[in-house]
């Protein structure tokens, strides 16, 4: 088996040889067939979070990460092999089959866990590609067949993003599916505010002004639907955001989380909105405290999804064939080239790794 594994952090992935493992228990080993690079990826890769304010970076090895990891999870796979508990407990999944892995799993022991929010668990995080192996490699193995989602028809290369890009993207515009009847706001054009755009036309949005600094990734919302897109440093943004909506806004989802982005999407918003945060670039909060009750706000983070959207997810993309959004695939062994070009920001959509 083949993967390519972080060994330091900000260190080059170092190309691993080693046997292929054979499933036991519950396990179900799958040939990789895609694997999505996304922007989490580089901060696994980096080692940390910017926390701002000159507080010391949240470091993932104080959060359980360690070395070496073969990261990935954003991964399709073939069935190759089920262990001998796995057969009685398959939910139909046969060998050949060619599954969708969620990866966001807890203890599963919990009462988060238990209550279907795996990816919400304090307890013990599991999550693949991030606290065990994942589809940066050749093949996988998956702790239970009940992570596995079958693709049904659906293209492996570019439904690998469902499983976090899609997935994060509709738990977060699920938070604020009541304000659907007006244009929301949305910051970030990569492969999530792209995701989100085609997301939200088919769960019934009236759609989304999207914020971007870069040029290409505006032109890139316009193409996928977009409303109006707005360069978030030009000095009267915060003016082009209010006429472009043409009405008070009451949701806005930053999919990139720095205090730039915060701060204005804070600032646009009516009285009585909802700003959603899933970005993870980092920076301190940037609000005036005293506005946030006087403007009514609510604040609030989203992180993944679970298990149960993931499924919601891919029924939707079925049933309203929502297009794919642009992917740039690579072979593994450029799994570096393509971690240096997304913090470079040099890609439109998502890179996916093909075995």
């Amino acid at each position: 088996m083949k993967s390519f594994q972080v060994v330091d952090f900000n260190a080059p992935l170092r190309e691993v040889d080693a046997p292929t493992p054979q499933p036991s228990g519950t396990q179900v080993l799958l040939k990789v067939k895609a694997a999505g690079v996304c922007h989490s990826d580089l901060h696994i890769w980096e080692g940390g979070y910017d926390l701002g304010h000159g507080r010391k970076p949240l470091s993932l090895k104080d959060r359980g990460v360690s070395l070496p990891r073969t990261m990935g999870h954003e991964s399709v796979g073939e069935v190759l092999a089920l262990g001998p508990d796995a057969k009685a407990d398959n939910a139909g999944l046969k060998v050949g089959d060619v599954v969708l892995v969620y990866p966001w799993l807890g203890c599963g022991k919990c009462q988060t866990c238990l209550g279907g929010d795996e990816n919400m668990c304090a307890i013990k995080p599991n999550a693949i590609g991030v606290y065990c192996d994942g589809g940066y490699a050749d093949h996988m193995t998956v702790p239970h067949p009940k992570y596995l989602i079958n693709l049904e028809g659906l293209d492996p290369v570019t439904a690998a993003p469902y499983a976090c890009s899609g997935v994060t993207t509709f738990s977060a515009l699920k938070k604020v599916e009541k304000d659907f009847n007006t244009p929301i706001v949305i910051f970030g054009a990569g492969g999530l505010g792209l995701m989100a755009l085609s997301l939200l036309k088919a769960m019934g949005g009236k759609g989304a002004i999207v914020v971007d600094i870069d040029a290409r990734k505006r032109e890139a919302a316009m193409a996928a639907g977009a409303l109006a897109t707005v360069d978030g440093k030009a000095p009267d943004a915060l003016e082009q955001l209010t006429k472009a909506a043409g009405g008070p806004i009451r949701a806005v989802i930053d999919l990139v989380g720095n205090a730039a982005t915060a701060q204005l999407g804070f600032d646009c918003l009516g009285k009585g909105g909802k700003l959603v945060i899933v970005g993870l670039f980092g920076g301190g909060a940037p609000w005036a405290l005293p506005l946030i009750p006087i403007k009514a706000i609510t604040i609030q983070g989203s992180y993944v999804g679970n298990l149960r959207e993931t499924k919601e997810l891919l029924d939707l993309v079925r049933n309203m064939k929502i297009p794919p959004i642009p992917v740039t695939t690579m072979p593994l062994a450029q799994a570096n080239q393509a971690l240096l070009d997304l913090q470079q920001g040099k890609l439109v959509g998502r890179a996916v790794l093909t075995p």
